[in-house]
């Protein structure tokens, strides 16, 4: 049974809410992160976890892996296992395939920096080693790009948009 229009505007709104406010955890967890106490010299730096930045990161990653399971268990997972079954699909179907793979690509990328910077800020001892700068603020921007994809997915695949 295929979603309702007003269902999948509405699953369209529940995607790009869950993918900001995971954007805006994960920028936030960057701000928390830098606010503790750190010394840096040169490539290396000495600093304190900031539980606040764990927090909101281990959340921006919540989000952004609930968003994407939305997407892919509402869109429908549509497989193009071959060049042929891509060349003879519609336009329609490739843009959602094209759009899939993207969103696929921005979760990897969101999901593998958030945790790198989640990971960095967990545990009550402070750390050094080579600068971790910005792993949680680009993961929060890929949280946005993620939406964007994913939405554009969902409406291509179900023909919301159409």
């Amino acid at each position: 049974m295929a979603p309702t229009r007003s269902t999948g505007i509405f699953l369209c709104l529940l995607i790009i809410v869950m993918d900001v406010a995971a954007g805006i955890l994960g920028i936030e967890a960057e701000i928390a992160q830098n606010k503790v106490q750190h010394l840096k010299l040169w490539l290396f730096e000495c600093r304190d976890p900031s539980q606040k930045a764990f927090q909101m990161g281990l959340a921006a990653a919540i989000l952004l892996g609930l968003a994407h399971a939305i997407v892919c268990l509402m869109g429908g997972l549509s497989c193009l296992c071959s060049q042929q079954g891509i060349n003879r699909a519609s336009s329609n179907k490739q843009i959602s395939m094209l759009c899939l793979v993207l969103a696929w690509i921005a979760l990897a990328v969101g999901m593998i920096l958030l945790v790198i910077g989640t990971k960095s800020n967990h545990g009550s001892n402070g750390s050094c080693g080579f600068s971790h700068h910005h792993f949680l603020s680009i993961g929060g921007i890929s949280c946005f790009v993620h939406g964007l994809f994913s939405v554009l997915y969902y409406g291509s695949a179900t023909a919301t948009f159409n």
